[in-house]
Formats: structure tokens, sequence, C-alpha cells
């Protein structure tokens, strides 16, 4: 009698405990859902920052850019980047001038597209030296990597996130 009372006072919480373990999972997947829903609103809005953490620039060790303000403002009216440069340039720039990824302009083509795992913004931006092709690939949780293409410059790839 006292073994058939041990068993099912054991078979009874591991009942109990599996039922406890379910509910810890299900509240830990609706705390991502939140981000989802800013991320989606404030991308869909078309106004919003990426800020840079590093940079990896090709065929270079990345660079860490934690606390430097490096950043991307996208809008529908404009795209304003202050972003560093390492790499190859193809055409010689003039001392003093452009020292990075520093331009601003209308953004032509800005779309913003639900890909498997998150978004992916694109768009370009032609000033009076080069066109920028900007590639934003952001995860449902606001974290984001960017890639800045232009004809004078090797691509460029950031990771950082976006507010």
């Amino acid at each position: 009698m006292k073994t058939r009372n041990i068993l099912f006072a054991v078979l009874f919480s591991f009942i109990l405990g599996g039922v406890n373990a379910q509910d810890k999972t299900a509240k830990a997947q609706l705390a991502p859902k939140a981000e989802q829903s800013t991320t989606e609103v404030l991308l869909n809005s078309k106004t919003f920052e990426f800020i840079a953490n590093t940079m990896y620039p090709m065929g270079q060790p990345s660079k860490n850019l934690v606390g430097s303000d490096y950043s991307v403002t996208f809008s529908p009216e404009m795209i304003v980047s202050n972003m560093p440069f390492y790499g190859r340039s193809y055409s010689a720039l003039a001392i003093g001038k452009d020292k990075g990824m520093r331009f601003k302009g209308a953004p032509e083509d800005f779309t913003v597209e639900k890909i498997k795992r998150g978004y992916e913004v694109k768009t370009k931006v032609k000033n009076d030296r080069d066109t920028f092709a900007l590639v934003l690939t952001v995860s449902d949780s606001g974290y984001a990597t960017l890639s800045i293409s232009t004809n004078d410059r090797e691509t460029i790839s950031y990771h950082g996130e976006v507010r």
C-alpha cells in the first residue's frame, strides 16, 4: 500500500511538472510578439534609424562601433548617412573630401518587404558624386544588417539595431 501511494505521488508530480513547464514556454513565446509588432510598425512607417554597432569591411577584420553615434536615418523624404568607411576605393577622392559613407538625398524605390525571419528594406540614394544602394535586413526583434554598395567603393556591411 505504501509503495502504491509513493508511486501515485511521483506520477502526480510529473504530471504537474509537465503542465508547469508548458506554462513557462507559452509565456516565453508571448514576449517576442510585442517586439515584432513594434518593429513592424516602425518599418512600415518608413521613418526609423539604424544605429551601427559593428562594421565589416570586405577582406578586413571587423571594427567595433559601439558608442560612436554612427547611424543612417531613413524617412520617405530623405535618407541621411553618417557611417564610417574602411576598404578599397575605385576612384581618387580629393584630400579632405568625403571621409566615410556620409551622404544625404531623397530615396528612390524605397521598399519594405516581409521576408521569412523579418523584413528587408531596399532603396537607392543619388547625390552629385555617386549612387548608393542600401539593403537593410531587420529581424523581428529589431537587430539589423545594413549593406551599402556604391560605384566608387567596395561594398561594406554594418550590424546594429533599428529604432
